[in-house]
């Protein structure tokens, strides 16, 4: 799929730099030189956003694209998502008017596609769960490793006979080991695990909350369509609020992108192409997480991968690493190999009580009605309504609600 491009958004910032600021400031300022309260509304939130990313910016590898940190993007949304919602009630007057009113039902357009991508998002953090019961059922097989007692041919096949389902789940449809997968599958009498509908390994075209051809790729590639920085003509005829709404923008489109490349979901794609002035002081922290996911993905162990999240690829090193000792156990162990199992169960333990964890508190994050994405996004349409009388909504805005509550009629009706 073709990359979207920026460069015109990218061209736009460039030509507009400081002296645009500097416009804007001259129109905004007070007749003594002071700044006035909406040139300092503005300014502050785009601080405020600046700083929330340069803290999500200065995590180390190991924490970046972990659950946690998932979660603190989450985090950052939510306040960005209020901050902004402190702009627009501040200057409400000016909303409804052109050219405000158009491009705060661009942005509410924006909201109700990335709420799409929220719903494939909640499939994948299913997903998540589904993996870490079967990592449970492996360390209940396995349990007597903890508890110094002989450990059973029996115990041991039920263990691996898990690890092979969950490889299958975890495997890719376009996954060049598919074929090879399976054939080790059979070894246990599950010629046709392939086709069970349970089967995770099939997520992509079984997603419960999307239709079949629809893309998480091409969702971002629209949620980005028009994306443009706005020009200096439009700073002065919108006394520069024009500038917060695209900030919203791209704040939401970037943490789309992040949940993407994070989490499981159909069709995912990472082609979204981030350029962006760095006039702009969250510019340069996004720019800098962009290149550092996208570094993530052409790691040799991350090509495949069907997510960048930490914990998957914890999953897959340490179910790697206990399927090759299966594959060479012979019974009764040796001590060697008894030694070297503990060790892979106390990973496999560690791994599976971070995944826990950390998807509890994402759930927890969201409330017990909606997971958190899903419901962070959900709330932007409603701040809308609750900044404006509903009846002074343009159309658009209109249309753009009534899609987004199709699209919650049909997650609760899946959740029920």
């Amino acid at each position: 799929m073709p990359a979207t491009d920026y460069q015109g958004s990218s061209a736009a910032c460039t030509n507009i730099g400081r002296s645009v600021q500097s416009i804007r400031r001259d129109q905004l300022y007070a007749m003594d030189g002071s700044p006035t309260s909406q040139e300092h509304d503005l300014d502050s939130f785009q601080r405020q956003v600046a700083e929330r990313f340069m803290d999500l910016a200065s995590v180390g590898p190991d924490e970046l694209l972990s659950l946690s940190w998932v979660q603190k993007l989450l985090d950052s949304f939510l306040c960005c998502q209020e901050e902004f919602k402190f702009v627009l009630i501040n200057h409400k007057s000016q909303i409804s008017r052109p050219p405000l009113d158009r491009l705060v039902a661009d942005y509410s357009e924006r909201t109700v596609k990335a709420l799409d991508v929220c719903n494939a998002i909640r499939d994948g953090i299913e997903q998540l769960r589904q993996w870490q019961k079967l990592l449970e059922i492996v360390l209940s097989a396995l349990d007597n490793c903890n508890h110094q007692k002989t450990l059973g041919e029996g115990q041991f096949r039920r263990a691996k006979k898990a690890l092979i389902d969950l490889a299958i789940c975890m495997l890719d449809e376009k996954d060049s080991h598919a074929s090879a997968i399976a054939h080790r599958n059979r070894s246990f009498g599950r010629n046709n695990a392939s086709k069970d509908p349970r089967s995770l390994g099939h997520f992509r075209s079984l997603s419960w909350s999307v239709s079949r051809s629809w893309s998480a790729a091409r969702q971002l590639q629209s949620i980005g369509n028009n994306l443009a920085a706005p020009k200096a003509t439009e700073l002065l005829a919108t006394n520069g609020l024009a500038v917060p709404i695209f900030t919203m923008n791209m704040v939401l489109l970037f943490v789309m992108w992040a949940l993407v490349a994070a989490i499981p979901c159909q069709d995912r794609g990472l082609q979204v192409h981030f350029s962006l002035s760095r006039n702009f002081p969250w510019a340069v922290p996004i720019l800098q997480l962009h290149d550092r996911i996208v570094e993530e993905s052409k790691k040799r162990d991350r090509r495949n991968s069907c997510g960048l999240l930490k914990e998957i690829h914890q999953i897959e090193k340490c179910t790697r690493l206990m399927n090759d000792l299966a594959d060479t156990a012979q019974f009764p162990l040796a001590e060697e190999k008894e030694a070297e199992l503990r060790e892979r169960v106390q990973e496999l333990t560690t791994v599976c009580n971070t995944l826990r964890t950390g998807l509890d508190s994402l759930e927890r994050q969201g409330g017990r009605n909606y997971p958190a994405p899903l419901w962070s996004v959900a709330t932007m349409e409603d701040m809308v309504v609750q900044i404006l009388h509903f009846e002074d909504l343009p159309s658009s805005w209109m249309l753009s609600l009534e899609g987004k509550r199709k699209r919650l009629t049909t997650w609760s009706a899946i959740m029920c």
